[in-house]
């Protein structure tokens, strides 16, 4: 993407871009995707039919992280304070969390429709998978194993000796640098970048786009994914991503 369309797509976003706050990502203009190996996929809205694993859990204990989102895409706090703001709201009778009603809360979270059939689909075809998600690790974990995805980057939490939440993070995934992520997994996949296909649905994933051989928005949030992407596909089937894939098989 060059300067003008980042440029473009800053003017159109209804909310604050976090682009003002962030460096340019840092791409080859001329990739492309050579042949398909490695498809990288969001996880919120993309392998998981939720919008936001964080939002998810909110929603459970009736709060809200509004206040630190706006923080964040203006720069006022990093990655690891707000994860630490979020999961400091999550408490029952004023006490920390075990991480086990965690898990039983995101356990409820279904996967996409489709999402089976896609990763059955590329297995068949010796394509690696990765999830590239700054939503929680537990629930990235289980939609892995779940789906039998290769490569997992997400977000983690810290618990104590007796299962507590420490309301610490541990960070994997900056959720304004998800290209960082591609690189990392590209270097472990001994994938190139231009042998990746990305998936996303939002403006965090456009990043992703950028550095990969080829971006496909999946029921896009917004016009600035959709003017990001090489393709886009509408609606909650994630098998309607399969027809592009296969052009790079």
């Amino acid at each position: 993407m060059s300067f003008e369309e980042s440029n473009m797509q800053r003017s159109i976003c209804k909310d604050y871009c976090y682009r003002l706050i962030r460096d340019n990502v840092s791409s080859d203009d001329n990739i492309s995707l050579s042949k398909l190996e490695l498809v990288v996929f969001d996880m919120d809205g993309v392998l998981t039919d939720v919008d936001s694993s964080w939002k998810y859990v909110h929603d459970f204990f009736n709060t809200s992280n509004e206040k630190s989102v706006e923080d964040y895409l203006r720069g006022r706090i990093d990655d690891l304070e707000f994860i630490r703001r979020d999961v400091n709201l999550w408490r029952v009778d004023g006490k920390p969390i075990k991480k086990s009603l965690l898990v039983s809360i995101l356990d409820d979270i279904p996967l996409m429709k489709g999402a089976r059939d896609v990763v059955s689909f590329l297995k068949m075809n010796n394509v690696k998978t990765g999830i590239v998600s700054a939503g929680i690790d537990v629930l990235a974990d289980r939609v892995a194993r779940e789906l039998g995805i290769d490569f997992v980057c997400a977000n983690g939490i810290r618990v104590d000796g007796d299962g507590f939440l420490t309301g610490e993070g541990v960070l994997g995934v900056r959720l304004i640098y998800k290209d960082d992520a591609v690189r990392r997994l590209s270097l472990e996949s001994g994938v190139s970048l231009n042998g990746i296909v990305a998936v996303g649905n939002s403006c965090f994933d456009i990043p992703m786009f950028e550095v990969a051989g080829l971006g496909v928005a999946f029921n896009p949030e917004d016009d600035c994914v959709r003017r990001a992407a090489d393709f886009v596909v509408e609606g909650r089937d994630l098998r309607g991503v399969i027809p592009f894939l296969k052009r790079y098989l």
